[in-house]
């Protein structure tokens, strides 16, 4: 029973089965046609959309090629226009050209007939400058044997007489002119400088820095040489400086190009002498001592200076070798004092015109620091103390007036000549320099041969030590126009041939004395 109900299940469950395969074929064959149609219709559609665009695109396609052929037609047409106008232009400028033709024609024609009038003419001139020099050749000729004079001759003597004319009318302008530029500029240079002078109070006679050493006796020189001359070696290594024993009774002589090293030998010197003990080893102690204490006086002198004249930002390089001028001289002046007062001339002599008196004023006080290292290096004191100040970062108007001061280069501001005056002041006044007697006899000589050298000179005169010439001319052989121009002359060959301080004043004297003796 069981075994058939089962086999009846078994029947029931593989009929089902095949029910369920018959009806799931039956479905995906409808849904394959129904997917067939779908495809059908998309593709349908896609024909009828692409014939539409098609269509469309030859609709736009034939307004397209319309638009163009239009735009092409009037391109053509401005072309064909633009071509009618230039050929009606270059019809016109044909018939201008030939206009023009026509015209330069009967041009040559002129201007051939105006050719063989002006060969004409100029034949005729020919003929006439021919004649005009043969009658001046006769001319010539006759007044040769009129006057007794060759044409060279005569001009000659015309030249000489124009010459001699030219001179005298010359020497008169000139001196209008120079009297009357004479007459303000004068006047205002002496209100600068009278100025500047009565504004500052100096020392009349500046430090003269000494090289001698007093000794209390003469047993003292064997002291200072040592046994052997071991003490002066030594004291002569650690100065570098030379020590000279002499006749001289109770003293010694330092030599030294040196300024610093001298004075520091010098003191350390007159120390070891009153101290009485002189060995090396207390000798190089001396001089150790003797040196800090230079070397201190130096700071303390080159900062002293620059506070008096109110200086800011100056160098401490620069503050030192200041210092180091104070026991520096040029012609028994010490430069230390001389850089003060020109610093002082400058500043006021600026502030008179209108100018930067502390600009003036540094630029005078630095002019002369290449003095303090000129004893060891190789060129002028204006030259180094412009390297120097250029160095140390100053004023380009500060280099050039130090620079300049002599002229080594051309001053490129009015602070160099200025410099240059403060400096020739403070050197030329009285008391300020103290010249060898032999330099200033030869000086005075020299002034007087080269016044002597020109031609009319009788006698000439070097008077007021040297700061003026006088020159006595004949009567006879040089003209009042004359004396100014033998006045230049002179100046002029005393500037190239002498080096002088200051300034040389020539006086010409001319003049006619009649002299008659009664019985």
């Amino acid at each position: 029973m069981d075994l058939m109900a089962l086999l009846i299940g078994i029947v029931a469950g593989v009929a089902l089965s095949a029910i369920a395969l018959i009806y799931i074929r039956r479905n995906d064959n409808q849904v394959r046609q129904e997917q067939e149609m779908r495809t059908q219709n998309l593709l349908q559609e896609a024909r009828d959309k692409s014939e539409a665009m098609v269509r469309e695109a030859d609709q736009r396609n034939k307004e397209e090629r319309k638009q163009f052929k239009a735009e092409l037609d009037r391109e053509y047409k401005r072309h064909r226009k633009e071509l009618k106008d230039q050929k009606n232009a270059l019809a016109d400028k044909e018939r201008q050209l030939d206009k023009r033709f026509s015209q330069l024609d009967k041009k040559d024609d002129e201007l051939e007939r105006r050719r063989s009038v002006l060969e004409k003419d100029r034949r005729a001139v020919e003929e006439t400058r021919n004649k005009h020099q043969q009658l001046l050749k006769n001319v010539e000729k006759r007044l040769e044997e009129v006057a007794h004079f060759t044409r060279d001759e005569a001009k000659a003597a015309l030249m000489t007489a124009l010459e001699d004319e030219a001179r005298q009318e010359a020497g008169r302008m000139l001196k209008q002119l120079e009297d009357e530029a004479r007459d303000s500029a004068t006047k205002r240079a002496q209100d600068f400088i009278a100025t500047a002078i009565q504004r500052f109070a100096g020392e009349f006679v500046a430090e003269h820095t000494v090289s001698v050493v007093n000794l209390p006796n003469d047993d003292m020189k064997g002291r200072i040489i040592g046994r052997e001359g071991r003490n002066i070696r030594a004291l002569e290594a650690a100065t570098g400086c030379d020590l000279i024993i002499d006749d001289t009774p109770e003293a010694v002589v330092i030599s030294g190009f040196d300024p610093v090293r001298r004075q520091v030998a010098r003191r350390a010197l007159e120390e070891l002498v009153t101290d009485g003990r002189i060995h090396p080893a207390r000798i190089e102690e001396i001089v150790r001592k003797a040196n800090k204490g230079i070397n201190a006086e130096i700071r303390e002198a080159g900062e002293q200076v620059v506070f008096d004249l109110g200086m800011r930002d100056l160098h401490p390089e620069l503050v030192k070798l200041l210092g180091a001028l104070k026991f520096r001289t040029s012609y028994t002046q010490n430069v230390l004092n001389h850089s003060i007062e020109v610093a002082y001339f400058a500043g006021i002599m600026a502030e008179e015109l209108g100018l930067d008196g502390d600009l003036a004023r540094r630029c005078g006080l630095l002019h002369d620091i290449g003095k303090a290292i000129d004893h060891d290096r190789q060129g002028s004191h204006a030259v180094l103390g412009g390297q120097l100040v250029k160095r140390y970062k100053e004023h380009p108007i500060v280099i050039n007036s130090v620079w300049s001061h002599h002229f080594d280069i051309e001053p490129d501001s009015v602070y160099g000549p200025l410099t240059n005056a403060a400096d020739a002041l403070s050197a030329a006044r009285p008391g300020a320099r103290r010249e060898n007697v032999e330099t200033y006899i030869k000086r005075l000589e020299n002034l007087e041969r080269i016044a002597s050298d020109f031609g009319g000179v009788d006698k000439a005169y070097a008077i007021q030590a040297g700061r003026e010439l006088r020159v006595m001319v004949s009567y006879n052989k040089v003209s009042d126009e004359g004396s100014l121009l033998l006045a230049r002359d002179i100046a002029r060959r005393v500037e190239d041939e002498m080096t002088y301080p200051g300034q040389i004043k020539v006086t010409v004297i001319r003049e006619m004395r009649a002299t008659e003796v009664a019985h």
